[in-house]
């Protein structure tokens, strides 16, 4: 079973899925299909993806239009994942009205990195809690695309809602910290339902397609959090057998997908 949660689905049709006025980058969708899912579809074959999780992208903002109509396209192959803004003080009520209409949504996604603070100041405050809860109280995951700097508040947080399901993206960006940072990332393995994506390899470094320049560090990583809660997340699942030498077949595949599996689609 292999399973990507990581791609973004863009539209070339900015009539029907306009970017969010606060979006903060916009890419260019002209070189986007006609028809982006399908596109992706069709991706998935050529790689042997069986399912995937459909990350809303920020562009989007909170209009969910187009993971909706993709969910709605596709069947239970795919699920997908939200994003709402802690500012916002209808964001709880919007995330509730959203899972009632699309309950394949199966992660709430907040940000904050170096660069990122637009999103939220810091995970302690009181809209950020608010926004948590309500993701907690729907069922969620939480999705968190941060930067090591974080690391010590989402510590806090475990601590005070140790009910969470997180998922980290993208290594938690190493390179938008220092060591010392880093090592608080680390010290996350030790909440038994803190996940690691292992992606974004191409955010730090450049040998395509298995950036085994990488390898001592996300050796490191693999060691902390364990390949019961590893999973895989972009380019090639190739990766996993790349970064993962001398585990077994059997754990290689828990990352690649059965983690997942077993997480969003109850697989047993």
């Amino acid at each position: 079973m292999i399973i990507e949660w990581n791609t973004h689905i863009f539209s070339p049709d900015l009539q029907r899925y306009p970017f969010h006025k606060d979006a903060v980058y916009r890419p260019d969708v002209s070189i986007q299909p006609p028809h982006p899912l399908g596109a992706y579809l069709k991706r998935m074959e050529q790689a042997g993806i069986d399912r995937a999780v459909l990350v809303h992208p920020e562009p989007y903002g909170d209009d969910h239009r187009l993971i909706l109509d993709c969910l709605e396209e596709e069947g239970e192959r795919l699920k997908g994942t939200c994003l709402f803004y802690p500012k916002d003080p209808d964001g709880p009520r919007k995330m509730e009205e959203l899972i009632a209409r699309q309950p394949r949504i199966v992660a709430c996604r907040f940000h904050a990195h170096r660069g990122k603070e637009m999103y939220l100041d810091s995970f302690t405050s009181p809209e950020v809690r608010r926004l948590w809860q309500k993701a907690l109280e729907l069922g969620l995951i939480i999705e968190l695309h941060i930067g090591p700097n974080y690391a010590l508040q989402v510590a806090e947080m475990l601590r005070t809602y140790p009910s969470s399901t997180v998922l980290i993206d993208h290594l938690a960006e190493p390179h938008k910290g220092d060591a010392v940072e880093y090592a608080h990332v680390l010290e996350l393995a030790a909440f038994d339902k803190v996940y690691m994506k292992l992606s974004g390899l191409n955010h730090f470094a450049t040998d395509a397609p298995l950036y085994l320049s990488a390898v001592p560090f996300t050796r490191r990583v693999i060691e902390a959090f364990g390949p019961n809660r590893l999973v895989w997340g972009s380019g090639t699942p190739n990766i996993v057998d790349a970064h993962m030498e001398g585990y077994t077949e059997t754990d290689r595949m828990k990352v690649k997908g059965e983690n997942l599996a077993k997480l969003l689609w109850n697989d047993r």
